[in-house]
């Protein structure tokens, strides 16, 4: 029971440190990396809980394929203050909508979570697959599909944040109405 308690406030305050890490970083490549060490500490959290499965997933879906892939944008966006695309209105009204969409996600989700205290037994089926895609699909279908078109919307805004006007940037030359690349 002490050891639990211990391990949950580590992994708490190591992932509160590491938010801030994500916050603070000036750096995106230092940011990435400060998520990644925030996930594995609520994959931990998801062990504590009994729940092996969502730590499983959630250590080889965002730690893993996520994180690399947000690596390789920010690493071919080649962030600097002279390519740093214009702030836009519609951007930042995108942004807010979104930020709304994950707040009414949250709520959807405290409002029927309840505190229990005390160990969990370890023979439920708490963390089992089975029950997992029963409460999602029934309970939870709302702001499961919420989010799905939370992470269809972060998709476009990628690649209209990594799409730039070659025409803008000198790229191309025009020679008897052929359009030629410099490389």
């Amino acid at each position: 029971m002490v050891l639990s308690q211990v391990l949950f406030w580590f992994l708490a305050i190591l992932s509160v440190g590491a938010a801030l890490g994500v916050i603070l970083s000036k750096n995106p490549i230092h940011s990435i990396l400060w998520l990644i060490v925030v996930f594995f500490s609520i994959s931990g959290h998801y062990v504590l809980m009994n729940a092996q499965f969502l730590a499983v997933v959630n250590i080889i879906v965002y730690a893993g394929a996520i994180m690399v892939l947000f690596l390789f944008v920010v690493m071919f966006m080649n962030l600097n203050s002279k390519t740093e695309p214009p702030k836009r209105i519609f951007l930042k009204m995108a942004g807010i909508i979104s930020g709304l969409c994950i707040m009414l996600v949250l709520i959807a989700a405290f409002s029927d979570a309840s505190i229990h205290y005390g160990r969990m037994r370890p023979n439920t089926d708490i963390g089992l697959v089975e029950t997992l895609g029963n409460v999602l699909f029934t309970q939870y279908v709302i702001p499961f599909e919420i989010s799905s078109v939370l992470f269809l919307s972060a998709m476009v805004g990628a690649i209209v944040i990594g799409k730039r006007d070659p025409i803008e940037e000198g790229n191309i030359s025009m020679e008897n109405d052929n359009a030629e690349f410099k490389i």
